[in-house]
């Protein structure tokens, strides 16, 4: 099959099945009848020809740090719903939380001839910023505030802040924190900040042996607590900077005799599914990570598309989840 039968099997010109294929405007008549045709005879257009006329790969590269996890799964998800809209298929490179990784996934895609990148970022060094500031093809970054690019964040500081004026609201006073690396800027330091400012303003003294520095996994979380709970025996809280981190860490708890929310609460970050299968419920921040993915992807073709605005900042809110492992 080519364009020509499907062009002579519903009725209309070669040209209507070319604008068809390539999203270009034809009348709902037009577009039902070689729909039906294309349906009705499984035609696939040749991905090759596409490239040679249009000079474009239909492909979007997208960036991740990791693969088991239920935000990136929301973002990836978001972006798909509008690829698949509009023709475009995605190429997945997984970073494993590697900055060089990412670089040289980044170059790789560069050299792939991909329409565009989305890039779900952690670090950003000099080195990315280098690299990406003579990008030849539209970006869109997700996840971090990265000034002089397209980007799609949260407002990750106001969440920690919320977070730990609940728990100062349901009378805690010790309470500490288990982050991730600084050098990730929106989970490593943006909610570490707003725990920080939160505590600050009611007058309550954070020490350093107060807070810690975990991994993204269940086991350092669990690792981090009982460290924690050495140093800090008269503890009564503890914000973790994931819910992944925050199980583990309620698995020291129990583990060490705690009862959770009697004895002692707990919260996390990201509203993942395991947040409301624990015992008790993880009192969580949702965050609106499969729109921030949809949004990305739309940010991405409206540049490719030559009607973006230069470096628009987007940033998405948030939803307080209180739930039993607070009281």
């Amino acid at each position: 099959m080519n364009i020509g039968d499907i062009a002579e099997l519903a009725g209309v010109s070669r040209a209507a099945v070319s604008r068809y294929l390539n999203n270009g405007y034809l009348s709902e008549e037009k577009r039902l009848k070689i729909s039906k045709v294309i349906e009705e005879t499984g035609y696939k257009p040749s991905i090759t020809a596409q490239m040679l006329r249009t000079k474009k790969t239909r492909l979007i590269g997208v960036v991740l740090p990791r693969i088991r996890s239920d935000s990136i799964s929301s973002i990836v998800e978001g972006i798909e719903s509008v690829l698949e809209k509009t023709g475009y298929e995605m190429l997945l490179a997984c970073t494993d939380n590697s900055p060089e990784k990412e670089l040289n996934y980044l170059e790789t895609l560069l050299n792939r001839n991909v329409d565009g990148i989305i890039l779900v970022a952690t670090v950003f060094t000099e080195a990315h910023r280098a690299l990406l500031s003579d990008f030849r093809i539209p970006l869109v970054i997700i996840g971090q505030k990265i000034s002089g690019f397209h980007c799609v964040y949260h407002d990750d500081r106001g969440a920690g802040r919320e977070l730990t004026e609940l728990m100062i609201s349901r009378g805690k006073k010790k309470i500490l924190y288990i982050g991730v690396l600084k050098e990730d800027v929106a989970v490593g330091s943006e909610r570490l900040k707003g725990y920080l400012e939160a505590m600050e303003a009611h007058h309550l003294n954070v020490t350093d042996k107060m807070t810690a520095t975990a991994v993204f996994s269940r086991e350092s979380g669990y690792e981090k607590m009982g460290e924690l709970l050495s140093a800090n025996p008269d503890a009564e809280a503890v914000i973790c900077a994931t819910d992944g981190i925050a199980t583990g860490a309620m698995i020291c708890l129990k583990e060490r005799g705690f009862r959770l929310p009697e004895d002692f609460a707990l919260a996390g970050f990201g509203d993942n599914e395991g947040s409301v299968v624990t015992s008790p419920a993880i009192t969580t921040i949702h965050f609106y990570y499969r729109e921030s993915g949809e949004t990305a992807a739309s940010q991405l073709m409206e540049q490719m598309d030559g009607k973006g605005h230069p470096a628009a900042e987007i940033c998405f809110g948030y939803e307080l989840k209180d739930r039993e492992s607070v009281q």
